[in-house]
């Protein structure tokens, strides 16, 4: 793994580039206050801009590092952050990340979400040097799963029971791509 850090990556409608403060109105407006959005999440919805500002501001500070990967979605069209996706967990000994996303109810079933982690594991893969890249869904969540599969990660299993989220205990399936699967692309 390569400390290569969040740089700013485009695709045809998205730009994916770092957080900063002026970002929280959109976090909170698009993805942050929405219950259906946190449904299968880890994270509680939040309740008013001022915690989304103070979370934005915890992540700043990662930047400087060069290990840490999150991007802000913005949605080239208005100009909006309407989501986000970031490396969630790393594991150097291996070249691994896990991936986490979350996108504006508004874009839902767009394909916006494919077309962003595939940009994030491209740049993974390519730049950073990352060899797997893994994510996970509650398995009553399968449009989450659905968007794993078309950037091109293969169903690897499901944990039973092996997670939380604001819904409870959950089975949670588990997809993965290695780079010579991308490479073989």
């Amino acid at each position: 793994m390569n400390k290569t850090g969040t740089k700013t990556l485009e695709t045809g409608r998205l730009i994916l580039r770092r957080f900063t403060v002026d970002d929280a109105q959109d976090m909170f407006d698009n993805w942050a206050s929405d219950p259906a959005v946190t449904k299968f999440l880890t994270w509680q919805t939040h309740p008013s801009v001022d915690l989304t500002k103070m979370v934005i501001e915890n992540w700043i500070p990662q930047y400087e590092d060069g290990g840490h990967f999150q991007w802000a979605i913005v949605w080239k069209e208005t100009g909006r952050v309407v989501g986000s996706i970031a490396a969630v967990s790393l594991n150097e000994l291996t070249d691994a990340a896990e991936i986490g996303y979350c996108l504006s109810r508004a874009l839902w079933g767009r394909g916006v979400m494919t077309e962003a982690l595939k940009a994030v594991m491209h740049y993974l893969f390519c730049e950073a040097g990352f060899n797997r890249i893994a994510a996970c869904h509650d398995v009553r969540n399968p449009a989450s799963g659905r968007v794993m599969e078309k950037a091109g990660m293969k169903l690897e299993g499901v944990w039973r029971q092996g997670g939380k989220n604001n819904m409870g205990l959950c089975d949670v399936v588990w997809r993965a791509a290695l780079r010579s699967d991308f490479e073989a692309k």
